[in-house]
């Protein structure tokens, strides 16, 4: 979209340079056009370097997103040195710079959620899943609302809460141990820096002269405390959000930091943006009309151009099952009516258990389907028993990669071997990995044991030495060959998760080579950037035509012509916890981007009885359909209303709808 496309509000926002600003971006108006084209607009007329901008964004697509669309409206040499990165990423590049400022060491390792959970495993001596996740999300909130170990441990009043304490102080030490950090500290350190020494942070405030920052309502406190102390008294800054789709209190985000703008920075100018570019009159009013039952922070109203629309159908459906079916065949029906794709519709839930009935209808009709939130490459189990060799050689201190490494594939080291390497290195304070070549600890372990740890020591020294030398994906290529991964796998897996197992290892190898080349970065440098990245770059095959299916959480920023909302019940959407915690209000705003992610045609669908715990529940609808306008509703499958398949689509018709699809259509893989 070109300049002179941008409305008078969007307008004002690029343009307005006379301190901070915060842009309340409803659903659908633009914000991303307006975060890119005042990256230009800084560039171009306000005279700020491109090197001293930095845009802060919550997701790594996001980021990458951002850029290409930067990338369209400024050359390469204007765009030189622009920042554009997620909170993590931003938080990594300052602690690596300043890092022996706080004792760490520049390679300092970054422990995935999964490492993190296993020191929390060994310190609570446990495995169950659920507490380990119980006490690891508590720790991660205390970090995000900047509290210590030290003063948990002094404010615990509850058994749970000294438990907790406990652990976060164990964990703490644990991590100073291995010189590493978790995402949580990646904020939370910087901060702790700034505040510590002035000359780092006004480094910092001079380098970064002018902040902009996406999704501002997801932003928690230390995020908050990061941009207050990088902006400075001059606040130059621009803050986009919505105080309307913040949904994520459960993970820290803390809506209070809209109204503390306004505390903090007085001079804060508000602009709203409200014409929405994505969806009908008659689905904005519904948006409208729901959140209009939360407490305002700020007052808007979402408007659009685009038409009247149809009315918002709601669905009463027997059960689960039923609910599935019809579903289904109504997009099918839609589809065939409409001549549309797959890739135009949507199926949005409140919780991942509820999307397995649907896939298998989905899969019964052999309809394509894409899941939102799957697993990421650089999580599964193979990337990451390679990745933890590169690791250790990143970082000699690093623990769980030492014992993942040592032990896949098994090296003949014992159990008894490696609990005296332990104990043995806890008493001196050493990383396993240098203790393990000390003499001291040789001498309590016979020859035949302390070979094999011997002959690992050696391997990965000598790869260390190579690390800087070599081009990565060479090296690691080596490296497999030498440990005889693609044998192992073989060895402990079945034939055809074991294939798959190693494509996505050589698919590693690959991108490790043409990344190492493209950056100029070695392997300790790529290990570095690894830890930050959750999706291969460039991995997207272009999109699929497939039916999407999200999670509301997952959903959000996303737009598709027609949006199925499934399961809009009480005790789902508003979930019951959320119920009994107060939290009614996050539900509704979490309704209410469901309801905006659809631009042409909304369907709500509720069932009568519902499976819970293997009994027959009898369910109400969601009270979010009764805040609806009953004249933005039709009603479908209630006694009274208008029959669930309308005569003009009969179940006969429907039957060889699917047998014409089916031709045109290979099962989905």
């Amino acid at each position: 979209m070109s300049a002179p496309d941008l409305n008078p509000p969007q307008r004002s926002a690029i343009q307005y340079l006379d301190g901070p600003l915060l842009v309340l971006a409803g659903a659908g108006s633009g914000k991303t056009r307006v975060i890119t084209f005042k990256i230009a607009h800084l560039v171009r007329h306000a005279g700020i370097s491109a090197r001293n901008i930095a845009a802060i964004t919550f997701t790594n697509k996001a980021a990458r997103e951002m850029m290409e669309r930067v990338g369209k409206i400024l050359s390469p040499a204007e765009a030189k040195g622009l920042t554009v990165s997620t909170f993590h990423s931003l938080g990594m590049r300052i602690l690596r710079e300043e890092a022996p400022h706080l004792g760490y060491k520049p390679q300092f390792s970054i422990l995935d959620a999964y490492d993190a959970g296993k020191i929390i495993a060994d310190v609570l001596n446990t495995t169950s899943k659920d507490e380990i996740r119980k006490v690891q999300s508590q720790i991660s909130l205390w970090k995000n609302d900047f509290q210590s170990a030290e003063q948990r441990v002094t404010l615990a009043e509850t058994e749970w809460d000294r438990v907790c304490a406990q652990v976060y102080l164990s964990y703490q030490a644990t991590l100073t141990a291995y010189q590493a950090v978790d995402f949580d500290d990646l904020i939370r350190l910087p901060i702790e820096l700034f505040r510590k020494h002035p000359e780092v942070l006004e480094k910092w405030q001079n380098r970064l002269r002018y902040l902009l920052l996406d999704e501002y309502q997801d932003t928690n406190t230390c995020q908050y405390q990061m941009v207050k102390l990088l902006t400075g008294v001059r606040g130059m800054f621009t803050a986009v959000g919505d105080d309307d789709q913040s949904i994520y209190a459960w993970r820290g985000a803390n809506m209070e930091n809209l109204r503390l703008l306004q505390q903090d920075f007085p001079k804060l100018k508000i602009i709203k943006l409200e014409q929405n570019y994505r969806s009908t009159a008659r689905i904005l009013r519904a948006a409208n009309s729901v959140i209009a039952n939360n407490p305002k922070l700020f007052e808007k109203q979402l408007w659009s151009e685009l038409g009247l629309g149809e009315p918002i159908h709601v669905v009463q459906c027997k059960d689960e099952d039923h609910e599935a079916e019809t579903v289904i065949s109504r997009l099918l029906a839609h589809k065939f009516e409409n001549r549309t794709r797959f890739a135009d519709y949507a199926i949005l839930y409140r919780g991942n258990y509820q999307a397995r009935i649907f896939e298998q209808a989905l899969r019964n009709q052999r309809i394509p389907y894409q899941m939102a939130g799957g697993q990421s490459f650089f999580d599964r189990t193979e990337i990451k028993d390679v990745l933890s060799y590169l690791r250790l050689v990143a970082n000699p201190n690093d623990d769980p990669a030492f014992i993942r490494a040592l032990t896949t594939p098994k090296r003949g080291v014992g159990n008894v071997t490696l609990e005296k390497l332990g104990a043995y290195a806890g008493e001196r304070h050493k990383a396993l990995f240098l203790a393990a070549q000390e003499e001291g600890f040789r001498s309590q372990v016979q020859p035949a044991q302390l070979a094999p740890l011997e002959e690992f020591c050696r391997f990965i020294n000598t790869l260390t030495y190579r690390a800087s030398r070599e081009p990565a994906g060479e090296l690691v290529q080596e490296m497999l060959k030498a440990i005889g991964y693609e044998a192992w796998l073989y060895d402990s897996e079945e034939p055809r998760p074991a294939e798959m197992k190693w494509k996505n290892v050589q698919e590693l190898v690959a991108w490790l080579g043409k990344k190492g080349e493209a950056d100029g970065k070695n392997v300790i440098e790529l290990v570095q950037t690894i830890a930050l990245i959750t999706m291969l770059e460039g991995r997207d095959e272009g999109e699929v035509d497939a039916v999407h299916m999200s999670t509301l959480h997952a959903s959000k920023g996303l737009e598709y012509p027609y949006v199925f909302l499934v399961g809009c019940e009480e005790g789902i959407l508003p979930h019951s916890e959320s119920v009994d915690n107060g939290m009614v209000e996050e539900e509704r705003r979490l309704m209410y981007v469901g309801i905006t992610r659809a631009q042409r045609m909304l369907t709500l669908t509720h069932c009568v009885k519902r499976k819970r715990a293997g009994e027959w529940q009898f369910v109400e609808p969601s009270r979010f359909i009764a805040e609806i306008d009953k004249s933005d509703l039709r009603y479908f499958g209630k006694p009274g209303t208008e029959p669930m398949v309308s005569r003009s689509e009969g179940k006969a018709r429907l039957a060889s709808l699917s047998a014409l699809l089916a031709d045109k259509n290979k099962p989905a893989e």
